[in-house]
């Protein structure tokens, strides 16, 4: 888009002669010349009606000037205001009041004057702009002037008349009249013209103007000489003392400028100095104080367009920020203002912001102007955020610029820029924080442009470079060839519309060369390295040393420099490649984003010396450039997070020192870049971008316990894992203790966690892009919000590690009713950590055992439990007793071993089992010797041991352990629908049945419900969770392996989701039974988020809940029911109360004394997890 700033709406002078005017009886027809905008179907004819009288020897004329329209100055430049002079007899002329210029360039004046016909022989009217609205320096310049005579005037009748001008600038001025006779000379408005200036001054003002107006329509720098050797005349006549200075001293300054425009003038300075002042002059007070501060702006916008000088632009737009409340609404002097304030360049500064909004303010719905207003604010917080790194200043950018768009529908002028500065915006949006929909949609943006931008069209090569940019973008992150292939083309041929000496050649030879250094990482073609080095090169050599994103070449260049010298090994490449990103360090600020990227590239240029020369200064220097790069503040959460999963990897490649830090930088950014995403699923989706790293957690526990650091390891196995559940779970967190200390500061935490919550939950249903942008700037303005209360409340000593990632002291609480084992499946190493009631965790090698193993033991498991559900009860499951045995001897055996005989854990104690990545899909609980000993009685398995309980993480364990404080009185209810709706799944014939047992088997002093059938419904179920403390729930479950989210129960008419749980905050729930298949168990892609939906009701309050790995057969898991319920309330005969931390206990009981009844697989599938 364009930003040169237009000379008070300049445009050429038209050279039309004066209308000829012919009279007629019974109409005056105003003939019009073949140039005019008019066509000749479009003669003006005025019908007039008076009745013919005889006529006295003295006439009097009435004549009111109602208002004039299309009135341009000649010469351009902007009027003060604008008068009509109508002769009286030959040496004075009549003078309406200045009217100030309204914004359609009309004049209001309503004065009336009555003339004489005989003083005069014809009548004679002149339109002329004054440049001055107190005391007037000659008489203004003309804008038209008419003669007629005093007959034809009449012959208008007694109602309103047009009168037409010559044209000026493509249109024809015009004032509306009203005449009428009368007797007797009354009183007129306006005045007599007199002596009010010296007659010498005055006639050298009006010529100078004269000379003006023919220099700027014939552009002869003669007129130009004249006009200024005439005002330059008035000037030495006006002392400094002289009413009349100021406005001579402006007439010469606008003279001298106009001149400087055209380049038939050189100097600007003595121009800018002589506004400066006129402007000293005419104080605030002053009538032409407005207009004064107009001109000195203009003049500084010129001297910074052809000097670029920073400080002109920065004071134009404080005089203009002084100048907005000076114009009043509607005129023309406000019009032409806003469009300098548009079209100064762009000003990131909080003031050149501040000034956008002031504009924006005063172009309001409707006005013509807004569009341009909201695409400049849109881009000067675009360009403050390049240069900070705040992301609401690019989604409020966004935001004004779908406005902008919006407000500039197909067809309209401007679309094209509108369509490519959003899009911009869009693609920068997706660089700093990662979401995909931001980049395709900025794509489509730019095609549309594109489109509107033909061959042959001015701006067709900015179109070709902002999608060719955008699809390289693209492939970067999805590696699609197709892409790549397409961003050459139409940068090359962007280049083909930009011949050498073109202004934007050297930005389109860098992203050529980098389109170019793109599809040779992909295809590895040297010709296609060689080249983007050259036309690296070729952009530096026609960039200035001072233009602001040079930089950019610079550290492109070092990146194809070290690709080079990674296959030639020649160390002139990669020592040009160190000193050109240093070079780039250099250019920018401290904070600036980029700075990550010239981090970046440093760190790559000193890793390829490293593999090649094996220096151990430059391995120390990449790791440290890792570490400034993943760091940096102002650039985006996924760039940052790219560095530190290369910074582990590399560290850990080549084990260096910094490799656990590595692994903290990861999982503290990754928690930061999931906190600033407004839903449940979008932080799903954030996280799956990283899917790479998902054995981060794992990799850094197992490097921990290398360095001999189990406490850590306990710490970073936690903070890398459940990150969903955490942010979830940090507006639920227990603020008991920090009311007693400080109830205003939990009351305040509390009412916002509960604001960020909503938002959460409510941006989760949005689906206009527009309104989803907006609720994103309010979610994190009440993150922010909550992040301070968080601080206040860290300031507080007891609290100091409020909501922060837990210590190992911390965390030991999930042991406080028995051991904890982490069981870790990391490529390095597969282990286990016991964290015990008390003192230091405890390390167990599985020494015999690999992730490879664990993958093929897992996958042998699902074969197995599918092979079994196909058999008759009594057949031997002879497969998964092998498996069992495996998980006995490979992984449980020497957990077990340090239980007995270092912890002395005593047999039937609770022990709770937290598996990671591939564990997660084993049964554990399951282990198995199967072997009977030499007496005949039988090898005690893990279950005759110990009882058996799991926890997707300590954090979730030891919440649901506070929650317990927490006890009302029980109610139980139960949900079943054996009947789903149609294609949810087959009719399941022993759900009614397993409802009556289980009424049965509930104490009667506990509150009982039964909802079924039709009221077996999605918020019916809902309501139930809410209302009830204890749940049983039997109906069909399915795990949604790739949306885990949507993983659900089947109710009668919609699904009860994952979703819907997590959102529901249920502090007094206790015990949850899920009857249903598939309830306990994750999705593949990120085990370690342990996302399902015995997990979700863990999280929603219930403290204890049994789940299913598996396929649940509902014919005989009641036997499992009614056993466990048994022994659930055994005590309660005896006065005791419903306790879910009984729950383990009652489970292992049950299936124990169900083995006759029950297959192995259908024991086994079932879980406890919790308290």
């Amino acid at each position: 888009m364009s930003r040169l700033p237009a000379l008070g709406g300049i445009i050429p002078a038209s050279t039309s002669s004066p209308l000829p005017l012919t009279r007629t009886p019974s109409a005056v027809h105003v003939s019009l010349p073949p140039s005019s905008p008019l066509s000749p179907s479009s003669i003006l004819v005025i019908l007039l009606h008076y009745s013919i009288m005889p006529r006295p020897r003295r006439r009097y004329i009435r004549l009111e000037v109602i208002n004039g329209k299309n009135l341009r100055v000649p010469s351009s430049r902007i009027p003060a205001g604008v008068y009509i002079s109508i002769n009286v007899n030959s040496w004075r002329r009549w003078k309406s009041a200045i009217g100030v210029l309204a914004s359609d360039e009309s004049v209001v004046w309503g004065n009336t004057v009555t003339l004489s016909s005989h003083t005069s022989p014809a009548f004679s009217v002149e339109i002329r702009a004054s440049f001055e609205l107190g005391r007037m320096l000659g008489g203004g310049e003309v804008i038209g002037k008419l003669e007629m005579s005093w007959d034809e005037l009449l012959d208008h009748g007694d109602e309103p008349f047009d009168l037409y001008f010559p044209p000026v600038h493509g249109v024809h001025p015009s004032l509306t009249l009203k005449v009428a006779i009368v007797h007797v000379c009354d009183n007129q408005d306006g005045a007599l013209s007199g002596s009010l200036v010296e007659p010498k001054i005055a006639r050298d003002t009006d010529a100078g103007h004269a000379h003006l107006v023919e220099y700027v329509t014939t552009k002869t720098v003669s007129h130009l000489n004249h006009a200024m050797q005439r005002f330059q005349l008035v000037l030495d006549q006006c002392s400094v003392n002289h009413p009349d200075h100021p406005s001579a001293l402006t007439n010469l300054a606008w003279a001298r400028l106009v001149g400087y425009i055209d380049n038939h003038l050189q100097d600007i300075d003595i121009t800018t100095s002589r506004f400066r002042e006129a402007l000293a002059l005419r104080p605030q007070c002053h009538p032409d104080h407005p207009l004064s501060l107009y001109n000195l702006t203009i003049a500084l916008k010129w001297r910074h367009i052809k000097k670029s000088s920073a400080a002109d632009i920065r004071e134009a737009a404080q005089l203009y920020h002084e100048l907005l409340p000076l114009c009043p609404e509607g005129t023309y002097l406000r019009r032409i203002v806003i469009g300098g304030c548009n079209d100064l360049p762009i000003d990131a500064s909080d003031e050149g912001i501040h000034l956008r909004r002031v504009v924006l303010e005063l172009c309001p719905l409707g006005h013509q102007l807004r569009p341009r207003a909201l695409d400049n604010l849109s881009w000067a917080l675009r360009l403050r955020f390049r240069q900070h790194g705040s992301i609401d200043d690019l989604d409020t950018g966004i935001q004004l610029g779908r406005e902008a768009v919006c407000l500039c529908p197909e067809g309209h002028d401007g679309r094209d820029d509108y369509l490519n500065n959003l899009a911009f915006s869009l693609k920068l949006r997706f660089i700093h924080q990662g979401k995909s929909n931001d980049l395709d949609e900025a794509i489509s943006l730019y095609e549309e442009a594109l489109h509107l931008r033909p061959v042959g069209h001015e701006y067709r090569h900015i179109s070709l470079i902002n999608i060719g940019g955008a699809l390289i973008t693209r492939c970067y992150k999805r590696g699609d060839i197709n892409d790549i292939t397409r961003a050459v083309s139409l940068h090359q041929e962007a280049l083909m519309l930009c011949p050498p000496g073109h202004p934007p050649r050297e930005i389109m030879l860098n992203n050529l060369a980098l389109a170019l250094k793109k599809r040779y990482d992909e295809l590895y073609v040297r010709e296609d390295l060689d080249e983007a080095i050259d036309r690296f090169r070729e952009s530096l050599r026609f960039t200035r040393p001072d233009y602001p994103e040079r930089y950019k070449t610079l550290h492109n260049l070092s990146s194809a420099l070290c690709s080079r010298f990674a296959q030639t090994q020649e160390s002139e490449d990669v020592e040009e490649a160190i000193n050109l990103c240093q070079e780039s360090l250099e250019a920018l600020p401290s904070l600036h984003p980029d700075r990550h990227y010239s981090y970046f590239r440093l760190r790559a240029a000193y890793m390829s010396r490293y593999c090649v020369q094996h220096k151990p200064a430059d391995l120390s220097l990449a790791m440290e450039n890792f570490r400034l790069a993943s760091r940096h503040p102002t650039q985006g959460y996924p760039d940052r997070l790219v560095d530190a999963y290369n910074w582990t990897v590399t560290a850990e490649e080549y084990s260096h020192a910094s490799v656990l830090e590595a692994y903290v930088t990861f999982f503290e950014l990754l928690d930061s870049h999931l906190a600033t995403r407004s839903s449940t699923i979008a932080r799903r989706e954030a996280a799956a971008v990283f899917h790479y790293a998902k054995s981060l957690p794992v990799d850094a526990a197992s490097c921990a316990i290398r360095h001999d650091n189990l406490r850590h390891a306990v710490e970073l196995v936690e903070q890398g894992r459940g990150q969903q559940w955490s942010l979830a779970s940090r507006l639920k967190t227990p603020v008991e203790d920090l009311k007693s200390a400080n109830p205003t500061l939990a009351h305040n935490y509390l009412e916002l966690s509960k604001r960020v919550s909503n938002a959460t939950q409510s941006s989760a249903t949005i689906a206009d892009s527009a309104a989803a942008d907006r609720a994103a700037t309010e979610y994190r303005r009440l993150t922010r919000q909550w992040e301070a209360a968080v601080a206040e409340i860290r300031d507080l000593q007891v609290f100091s590690r409020f909501l922060l990632p837990p210590s190992y002291q911390d965390l030991q609480a999930a042991a406080r009713q028995g051991p904890v084992i982490i069981l870790i499946a990391s490529q390095y190493s597969c282990s286990a950590i016991i964290v015990p009631t008390a003192g230091d965790p405890h390390h167990v090698p599985l020494q015999s055992i690999t992730l490879a193993d664990l993958t093929i033991l897992k996958d042998r498991f699902t074969r197995a439990i599918r092979q079994a559900s196909r058999m008759n009860p009594a057949e031997s499951r002879t497969d998964l007793i092998v498996l069992s045995r495996i998980i006995w001897d490979e992984i449980m055996l020497p957990i077990v071993n340090v239980l007995e005989h270092v912890l002395k854990l005593k047999r039937r104690s609770r022990i709770w089992l937290c598996p990671t990545a591939a564990f997660t899909s084993i049964p554990l609980h399951a282990a198995n010797p199967f072997l009977i000993k030499t007496d005949r009685s039988k090898e005690p398995c893990l279950e005759d041991l110990y009882i058996c309980s799991y926890t997707p993480t300590l954090s979730a364990l030891v919440r649901s352990r506070q929650l317990m404080k927490k006890r009302v009185p029980p109610s139980f209810v139960i949900i079943g629908q054996g009947q789903p709706g149609a294609g949810k799944g087959k009719e399941l014939l022993a759900v009614d049945s397993e409802l009556e047992l289980v009424h049965k088997l509930v104490p009667t002093t506990a509150n009982r419900t039964t909802i079924s059938g039709d009221a077996a419904t999605r918020a019916g179920a809902l309501e139930a969770l809410q209302q009830n403390t204890w749940v049983h729930l039997a109906c069909h479950g399915k795990q949604d392996r790739t949306q885990p989210y949507d993983s659900h129960f089947v109710m009668r008419d919609e699904h009860l989701t994952l979703l819907d749980i997590m959102e529901r905050d249920i502090p007094h729930a206790e015990f949850a039974f899920l009857s249903a298949c598939h309830t306990a168990v994750g999705d593949e892609e990120t085990p370690d988020e342990v996302i399902h939906l015995a997990a979700g009701l863990q999280f929603s309050g219930f403290k204890s809940v049994i789940g299913t790995l598996w396929e649940v057969d509902d014919s005989v898991a009641k036997h499992v029911v009614e056993a466990f319920y048994k022994y659930m309330f055994k005590d309660l005969e005896d006065g005791g109360v419903m306790d879910c931390t009984k729950a383990a206990w009652a489970l292992n009981c049950a299936t124990h004394v169900v083995k006759t009844k029950v297959p192995l697989e259908q024991r086994m599938v079932f879980i406890h997890i919790g308290v």
